[in-house]
């Protein structure tokens, strides 16, 4: 299985390659390997890993989540020390591509020697595709044959 956050990348890994082994207990070492096995987590539904790595101060009391097939790709657009600009890609029937994205600079303390999600700036638009990107539905063909020729 292709790891979700490395779902329509070049080479992807898998998922036992990837977020697994921190799903496991394993923990991650920086703010990013953090981001990455959030998202997939909240794409598998595991409420538990996504709460342990909310930082207390910030996290909602009740969390829980279902598996969520509507995320399709996870792009990190530029990671530091302590916070993690990414585009989480979803299906949206509203937008005119059929897909929106998420667009958030999120937030990271480290402490009890581990990194914890805080806060993030989030905004929401319609994903802007272009004809000859790989369309994110999943078929691996180019958007203008595909989506954008079959709404």
């Amino acid at each position: 299985m292709i790891c979700p956050c490395q779902m329509q990348q070049v080479s992807p890994k898998t998922y036992a390659q990837c977020c697994e082994v921190f799903h496991l207990g394993k923990t991650p070492a920086t703010p990013e390997q953090l981001m990455r096995s959030r998202f997939s987590a909240f794409v598998l539904g595991l409420s538990d890993y996504i709460r342990d790595t909310w930082h207390p101060s910030t996290r909602p009391q009740d969390l829980h989540l279902s598996p969520d097939d509507q995320w399709v790709k996870l792009d990190i657009i530029k990671s530091s020390d302590k916070q993690v600009h990414f585009h989480a890609f979803f299906k949206d029937a509203d937008s005119s591509s059929g897909f929106s994205v998420l667009d958030e600079i999120s937030d990271f303390v480290f402490e009890e020697k581990r990194w914890f999600y805080v806060s993030g700036i989030t905004n929401f638009a319609p994903a802007q595709l272009n004809r000859n990107d790989v369309c994110l539905c999943g078929s691996g063909k180019k958007y203008k044959k595909c989506c954008l020729a079959h709404p």
